[in-house]
C-alpha cells in the first residue's frame, strides 16, 4: 500500500511502517503545495503537519486517498466534510496529547495565581494557591478528565461546563466534575481552563455576555482554538480588570498586531502550541497513528501503484524493541 508521510516521525514508528507498506517519506513537500498535490496521484494513505491545511482542491489531487493522518494538533485547517464527501477517514490520537496539555494548564495556573498578586485586607499583595481554589473546566476534552483527577490533589474545587453535553450524563460523575452553567461557572471559579474543542457554532462562544460574570481577580488559561473567544470582549475584560490576567497557548496570526483588540496587554501571555507538544505526546501520538492507518490499509485491495516509489529516511534504525514497547 501506499503511504506518503510529510510530517517528520520517530525514527521506531517510521520503521515500523516501512516493513508493512510502500512508504515515501517527502517533508519537503511541506513547504510546497504544488509539488504536494503533484504527489498525491497515488497516494492512499498521508501523514501531514499541521501547518498543511486540507481542502478539496488538496482531495481531487489524491483521488486515490482513504487515510489521511494528523500527528500533531487538531483538524482546524482540515475540511472535514470533504473528507467525508471523498470517503478519505482522518486518524488522529485523541488523547495522546491529554497528560501533556493538563501539565500545562496546571504549570500556567500555578503560575498565574502566585504571580499575579491581589490585594489582601491588610493592603499587601499576595498571591493566591490552587488548593483554596474553584477552577473551572470549559469543554470535557480528554485533557479535562486528566485536570478532573490532578486538581483535587492540591485541594482543588472541579466545576465544568460543555456545550454539548447535558448536566444528567453521567460522564460528569465519571470524571468528578460538578457539572454547571457557563454563567455560574464564570461567576464561581477563580481561575478558568478552556480546552473546547473547536467547531464553527462555538465560534464567539467565551463573548461579553459570558466574559461579564467573570469572578474578580479571575484567571484564564486556554488551550482552545482562540476562535472560541471574542477577542473584543476578551481584550475588554483584561484591561478592565475582570481577568487579571490570562494565558493563550497560541492565538490566530494576526490578534497581536497594532490596532487589534488584543495588541500590547501586558496580562495576556501567550506561547506558541506549547501544550501539547512534548516528546512524550508526540511518540504516543505517532504510534496511535501510525497502527491506525496499518489497519485501514490492510482492509483496502492489495493494489499498489506500479509508480510509488518507495523512499525513506538515510538512517533508520534496525527494528528495535523500542518499536515493540508501543505496540
Amino acid at each position: 500500500m501506499s503511504l506518503l508521510i510529510v510530517e517528520p516521525l520517530e525514527a521506531e514508528v517510521m520503521q515500523w511502517l516501512a516493513e508493512r507498506h510502500l512508504v515515501q517519506f517527502a517533508p519537503e513537500l511541506a513547504a510546497d503545495g504544488q509539488a504536494l498535490r503533484s504527489a498525491l496521484h497515488q497516494v492512499q494513505a498521508l501523514i501531514l503537519p499541521p501547518n498543511v491545511a486540507v481542502d478539496a482542491g488538496l482531495l481531487r489531487a489524491a483521488p486515490r486517498l482513504r487515510v489521511l493522518g494528523r500527528i500533531s494538533a487538531g483538524v482546524e485547517n482540515i475540511d472535514v466534510e470533504a473528507c467525508r464527501g471523498a470517503r478519505v477517514e482522518v486518524v488522529r490520537s485523541l488523547s495522546a496529547t491529554a497528560a501533556a496539555e493538563a501539565e500545562f494548564v496546571i504549570g500556567a495556573l500555578l503560575a498565574l495565581l502566585r504571580r499575579v498578586p491581589i490585594q489582601a485586607s491588610d493592603g499587601m499583595l499576595v498571591g493566591r494557591e490552587l488548593g483554596c481554589a474553584t477552577v473551572g473546566l470549559v469543554g470535557m476534552s480528554p485533557a479535562a478528565r486528566m485536570l478532573a483527577q490532578l486538581l483535587p490533589a492540591f485541594g482543588t474545587r472541579v466545576i465544568g461546563y460543555d456545550p454539548s453535553l447535558h448536566h444528567t450524563e453521567s460522564v460528569w460523575a465519571q470524571w468528578g466534575i460538578e457539572p454547571v452553567p457557563l454563567r455560574e461557572l464564570m461567576e464561581h471559579s477563580d481561575a478558568v481552563s478552556v480546552q473546547l474543542a473547536f467547531f464553527q457554532r462555538y465560534r464567539g462562544l467565551m463573548g461579553e455576555r459570558v466574559l461579564s460574570f467573570a469572578k474578580a481577580n479571575q484567571v484564564l488559561v486556554s488551550i482552545a482554538h482562540s476562535a472560541v473567544f471574542d477577542e473584543r470582549a476578551l481584550a475588554e475584560a483584561i484591561s478592565s480588570g475582570r481577568i487579571l490576567a490570562a494565558w493563550f497557548d497560541s492565538l490566530e496570526p494576526g490578534m497581536l498586531d497594532p490596532g487589534r483588540p488584543l495588541a500590547g496587554l501586558e496580562a495576556l501571555q501567550v506561547t506558541p502550541r506549547l501544550a501539547s507538544t512534548t516528546r512524550e505526546s508526540r511518540v504516543r501520538a505517532a504510534w496511535a497513528v501510525a497502527r491506525r492507518i496499518d489497519e485501514l490499509l490492510a482492509a483496502l485491495p492489495s493494489s499498489a501503484a506500479s509508480d510509488f516509489r518507495s523512499t525513506a529516511p538515510a538512517e533508520l534504525p534496525v527494528p528495535a524493541a523500542a518499536a515493540q514497547r508501543w505496540r
